[in-house]
């Protein structure tokens, strides 16, 4: 009989654990979401990656590696004394672009190479002085007499070798899909950055396929997208009523934005005077496409692409008004990260809930 008033007390201790576990559990997953707000607050603010890029110096400065110093961007006479050509490592239609050394940093060296696009290496480089933050190579100098612009060297190159990369040994584990949604965060944020830059809405021109987009920009070392090439991005201003073409030629093809392709059919040829002109929203409907590419076929894309279906189906509307802007597409896909990361954080939460 002693015994039974001991057996009864010990059947309680057990439900009140149980409760305890659930109140721990809740208390879990709610300083779990503040952990997750506060980190994506941080490093993915309004304005990209972080606020204050502690690399960045004041205008007209630039500083490389681990020194601390900021230096000014080097003028015609430093580059043809301290930068030493190492090999030819590119050539578009603008530029031909130099592997070459300056004080034992690597850096790139990019030299007109057709006289005939004088204006647009000039644009490009007005564009990359102007336009030095986060989301753009760091310009180290330029001589304007000799066609000359010295940007720093990211060793993984463009976007283009991307799959490439991450298959190689030492980048296997960057092959996941939340690091592969954040490099497409990371290029949302560019064009975000182009329709809201200190110069106006700019228009990235130079996205006429896939392969073209991608050539545009770098990867650098620590997995982030850089805007390198600067040399397409004409200037919307919807109050004074200016409006853009990309180019003289005709665009074809799904890639391009219905308004960027030549509305008159096969019977009327096409002349550039005729073609009527777009806005900033056929950058938007690129998007799914290029996000795609970055997305790759990893375990989790498709749940990502599931995810953000809503969001591109918008990017690819008929009507570019009807299309949402830059701004709201970042918002999406950094809720998105935020749902997934959550959701593979606590792996049952919302059964258990």
């Amino acid at each position: 009989k002693e015994k039974k008033p001991r057996f009864i007390r010990r059947e309680f201790p057990p439900r009140e654990v149980s409760s305890v576990s659930l109140v721990v559990l809740l208390a879990a997953f709610l300083l779990l979401n503040a952990l997750l707000y506060l980190y994506l607050n941080k490093f993915y603010s309004s304005s990209g990656r972080t606020e204050a890029d502690p690399s960045l110096c004041p205008f007209g400065y630039f500083k490389l590696g681990a020194v601390k110093n900021c230096s000014p961007w080097l003028s015609c006479e430093a580059i043809s004394r301290e930068v030493r050509k190492l090999k030819r490592v590119g050539e578009g239609a603008v530029k031909k672009v130099f592997l070459s050394e300056w004080k034992e940093n690597k850096v790139v060296l990019s030299q007109l190479a057709n006289s005939e696009l004088k204006e647009d290496f000039l644009h490009g480089l007005k564009m990359l002085k102007a336009l030095q933050s986060q989301h753009v190579v760091r310009l180290l100098g330029y001589c304007e007499q000799q066609f000359t612009i010295l940007t720093e060297y990211h060793p993984l190159g463009s976007l283009r070798g991307l799959n490439e990369t991450l298959h190689i040994p030492k980048y296997k584990g960057m092959n996941t899909w939340h690091r592969r949604l954040r490099l497409a965060i990371d290029y949302v944020s560019v064009i975000r950055y182009l329709h809201s830059s200190p110069l106006g809405t700019l228009v990235m021109c130079d996205s006429n396929d896939l392969d073209k987009v991608l050539s545009q920009y770098l990867l650098t070392s620590d997995f982030h997208v850089l805007v390198n090439d600067l040399d397409a991005l004409p200037l919307v201003n919807r109050s004074a009523g200016r409006l853009v073409k990309c180019g003289h030629q005709e665009l074809q093809g799904e890639f391009v934005a219905p308004e960027q392709r030549w509305p008159y059919g096969e019977e009327v040829p096409f002349e550039d005077d005729l073609m009527p002109p777009y806005d900033e929203k056929t950058d938007i409907w690129k998007i799914p496409d290029v996000s795609n590419f970055f997305l790759g076929h990893v375990e989790g894309s498709d749940i990502v692409r599931l995810h953000l279906f809503d969001i591109h189906a918008a990017c690819k509307k008929k009507d570019p008004s009807e299309r949402p802007s830059a701004q709201e597409v970042l918002d999406t896909y950094r809720k998105v990260l935020a749902l997934l990361i959550r959701e593979a954080a606590m792996p049952g939460t919302r059964e258990m809930l």
